[in-house]
């Protein structure tokens, strides 16, 4: 066996060319796309269509502040090898994975069932539209529903994600074109500079700063799936334990300091190798934010200039939104938007079914003994005993996507207004972002080396986090007096 500067020096340096980035991108395009849905193509319409320019402020204020909320989710996984799951479990008492688990069970109902009925939302304007079918929208979530979980068990995702790619593609390409063909006057464009708060509006700006580009909880999942993906320090991690360059890690008797990596001990084409690896995490996830902003002001200014003053709302919703495109352009391109919106609503809800299972079965992988002994989603690195016993991280991860199937399904069947059901779900997420931001901004900080000039944040960067989680902190104080005591603000 060759030793293990021989085994480190043997790993191929990714390729950073652009068709390379292409391939190696993953974890921030699938976080991409699970943001690139009904915030999108639900939120922001109603937020266009409801209140004209005015909220339009809203998406900068959402991207720039929660940038490194989710940034310093891709930086610890890159400069660890470990899921930010992993150092929430250092924590007294465990309680910040108490904390995601419970609000995660509650997401995997009620926030699955928000961006399923998006989706759903869809298939019903194409049925009903075209085909003269009316069936109740729980039926067509429910049949996504099989569909999602159906190829997710049987682990037939990569063709889904190519078709997905595809269908985005086009859903980007036609969204700026038909807004090119009649774009909103360069005076609205002050808007994203002009804080305005109409009257009934406030839960529209939680839904925003709530999903756009998705809920910070997300960042989570992003951590699990670079973990899951097994490159760079993701890829060495076990090895440098195993041969005691890493300290091995045990989530019921280690502290966050054994988390830490030394990168400087390691040899010089393993240091370039987690680089490089680091910078295309990076890069896979800024692209993905700016082209999930692009499309996000595309769409309020859509509805404002097509649709303003409009109560865009109920089952119809796709259908109003896909009529913009009738209106411009014609119905050929309303063809091509109703295929890149399913493409974008689906996926969404088919990451979500894989996503938040996933964190549920990370958190019982913290917490409990007896599922940290059986850890493991990969089917390619399971044993019959991760198979068959109920406790396993890989059976609590099936159970889970399971009860959000049928939890989402009833709520949708019970619940007649999907537009309002996506709005309350995205808020539920901005009210747990602060807790996760600051998380994932302290364990960084404190597990991340100093000296690590490569993976470690700059000064720069660490007063701008620290800003950003003390303006949606008081974000989120201020909703809770106008939605939970009444209080009006800024005129009522």
């Amino acid at each position: 066996m060759p030793d293990q500067h021989e085994r480190l020096d043997a790993l191929p340096l990714p390729d950073t060319g652009p068709r390379g980035l292409m391939r190696h991108f993953g974890p921030g395009l699938i976080l991409m796309m699970t943001g690139i849905g009904t915030s999108h193509l639900v939120t922001a319409p109603v937020a266009g269509g409801r209140f004209g320019y005015a909220l339009l402020w809203c998406i900068p204020l959402a991207y720039v502040f929660k940038y490194y909320g989710f940034e310093m989710a891709f930086r610890f996984t890159n400069a660890t090898g470990r899921s930010m799951l992993d150092a929430y479990s250092t924590a007294p008492g465990k309680w910040p994975v108490y904390y995601v688990l419970v609000t995660t069970v509650i997401q995997c109902a009620l926030g699955q069932a928000g961006r399923l009925a998006a989706a759903a939302a869809v298939l019903f304007f194409i049925f009903s539209e075209f085909f003269g079918l009316g069936l109740p929208s729980w039926v067509f979530g429910l049949g996504l529903g099989l569909v999602s979980v159906g190829i997710i068990l049987y682990g037939r995702y990569a063709a889904v994600e190519l078709a997905t790619k595809i269908l985005a593609g086009i859903l980007f390409v036609s969204t700026v074109g038909v807004y090119l063909f009649e774009p909103a006057p360069w005076s609205a464009m002050g808007r994203y500079f002009t804080v305005e708060i109409p009257g009934g509006s406030w839960l529209v700006i939680a839904s925003f700063l709530g999903l756009l580009p998705t809920g910070i909880d997300v960042s989570l999942q992003a951590s699990e799936w670079g973990k899951a993906k097994r490159v760079g320090m993701g890829r060495i991690r076990e090895q440098l334990e195993a041969e005691g360059i890493a300290r091995r890690f045990d989530p019921f008797s280690s502290t966050k300091e054994d988390l830490t990596v030394d990168v400087s001990t390691l040899p010089e084409h393993t240091q370039e190798y987690c680089r490089r690896w680091f910078r295309i995490g990076i890069l896979d996830f800024t692209m993905g934010h700016i082209v999930s902003f692009l499309l996000a002001s595309i769409f309020l200014l859509l509805a404002a200039v097509w649709l303003y003053p409009a109560e865009v709302a109920g089952t119809g919703v796709i259908g109003e939104i896909a009529r913009i495109f009738t209106d411009s352009v014609g119905p050929g391109m309303m063809f091509v938007f109703v295929g890149g919106a399913f493409a974008a609503t689906f996926s969404t809800a088919f990451n979500y079914f894989d996503g938040w299972p996933r964190v549920a079965a990370a958190c019982c992988r913290n917490l409990f003994p007896s599922t940290a002994a059986l850890s493991g989603i990969a089917t390619d690195r399971l044993t019959a005993e991760h198979r068959s016993a109920w406790m396993s991280e890989y059976n609590i991860y099936r159970i889970t996507m399971i009860y959000s199937l049928v939890a989402a399904v009833l709520i949708i069947a019970g619940f007649e207004r999907p537009v309002q059901l996506v709005l309350l779900s995205s808020a539920l997420a901005y009210f747990i972002a602060p807790v996760i931001f600051f998380l994932n901004i302290y364990y960084c900080l404190t597990v991340i080396p100093k000296k690590d000039k490569a993976f470690y944040p700059s000064q720069p960067v660490i007063w701008f986090s620290w800003f950003s989680l003390a303006i949606f902190t008081s974000m989120t104080g201020l909703i809770i007096l106008d939605r939970v005591f009444d209080v009006a603000l800024f005129g009522g």
